[in-house]
């Protein structure tokens, strides 16, 4: 079997594409997949680390603003359609996977005009509009949400929950007690902005570092790559105490196992993985993404009593009230967890992989 997973830009689509390929492997040891990406996106190092080969192309998105660069977008896409479509005629792809993301778009254009099945897999409970454009010309399309229908043709929908990591849930607590450098006696909190990192986040987390410190608190704070030096600096007197900021936590199974309360963005596989893990949890969604998706992601969560909704606008002066109190009620964390996993869908992944493979003749 030979599959080309292609798209990227943020953990948010990389780390499903990556669940997929493992999926795929571990029924099919023998199969060969490929990643497209976006040449200068985080795709071009992720995928190496997760041991799969990634091509990059040369594009990007529309600037929302009013720029001479966008003036510059239909021959970049025109170009990387044509490099897509020479990485598919010397592959020869079964099928494609689009995980959304820059590369998705070239990628499932090329290999749609060669009569090569493909499925997309749409993360989010507002389409991306890569996605929505894409969706007449593929044959299934996997989502995360019920109601889609308004967005993607209904007979081509398969509601599978997203792709997540299996391993994501597998840590040991005292493992990662020990990984972290943490006190098994005293509560852990984790903090992460998506793999980009969070600016409201950060600074919340920045100002409450004294309180977490007089509450007994430990803290792993994953704070991005653009917000790490500035972070690094402000924790480093609190490091005694417990209260880490790191870059980027690669091992976050442990970091998961490790946390009592998680503080979070609420990015589709963020959710998902807070689901599959059980975590009691504080979603402060982005307001800068697509028709405020994320508020919608975490509704979805809070208004079954499975994570506390805390407003972007809001966060500086409340989240870290929510979050100590949240902290100081073990009886309240274990009424979010228990219901919090009641939305896990643990077998999204194996899900998607048996649409794929009815798309594939003889699979």
């Amino acid at each position: 079997m030979k599959l080309i997973i292609s798209g990227g830009g943020t953990g948010g689509h990389i780390f499903p594409a990556v669940a997929i390929a493992n999926e795929v492997r571990r029924r099919f040891p023998d199969a060969e997949i490929l990643f497209v990406g976006a040449n200068g996106r985080m795709e071009m190092t992720r995928i190496p680390e997760a041991g799969y080969e990634i091509i990059g192309l040369d594009i990007a998105g529309l600037q929302r603003s009013l720029t001479p660069k966008n003036l510059l977008f239909p021959i970049k896409v025109m170009r990387a359609v044509r490099k897509a479509g020479k990485i598919i005629e010397k592959f020869r792809p079964d099928a494609v996977v689009g995980v959304g993301g820059y590369a998705s778009a070239p990628v499932l254009l090329a290999a749609t005009s060669r009569g090569i099945p493909a499925l997309i897999q749409e993360q989010n409970s507002y389409a991306g509009l890569v996605n929505k454009l894409l969706a007449k010309r593929v044959q299934r399309i996997c989502v995360a949400y019920e109601g889609m229908e308004k967005f993607f043709p209904s007979n081509r929908l398969t509601l599978t929950g997203n792709p997540v990591r299996t391993e994501i849930a597998s840590g040991q607590r005292a493992e990662a007690l020990a990984f972290f450098g943490l006190d098994a006696a005293r509560p852990v909190l984790l903090v992460i902005g998506g793999s980009l990192g969070a600016r409201t986040l950060n600074q919340a987390t920045a100002t409450a570092l004294p309180r977490l410190q007089e509450a007994g608190v430990q803290l792993l704070w994953q704070t991005g790559k653009l917000y790490f030096p500035e972070a690094g600096k402000q924790a480093a007197p609190f490091a005694a105490a417990g209260l880490q900021a790191l870059e980027f936590i690669r091992r976050m199974d442990l970091a998961y196992a490790a946390a009592d309360v998680v503080v979070s963005r609420a990015g589709a596989l963020s959710v998902s993985e807070l689901c599959l893990t059980g975590k009691p949890s504080i979603l402060v969604p982005s307001p800068n993404v697509a028709e405020d998706h994320q508020t919608k992601n975490a509704l979805a969560l809070s208004t079954q009593d499975a994570a506390l909704l805390v407003r972007d606008a809001e966060a500086a002066a409340t989240l870290y009230d929510e979050t100590l109190a949240l902290l100081q009620n073990p009886a309240r964390q274990q009424q979010l967890s228990t219901n919090i996993l009641q939305l896990a869908r643990p077998q999204a992944t194996a899900t998607i992989v048996d649409e794929l493979l009815k798309l594939i003749p003889n699979a």
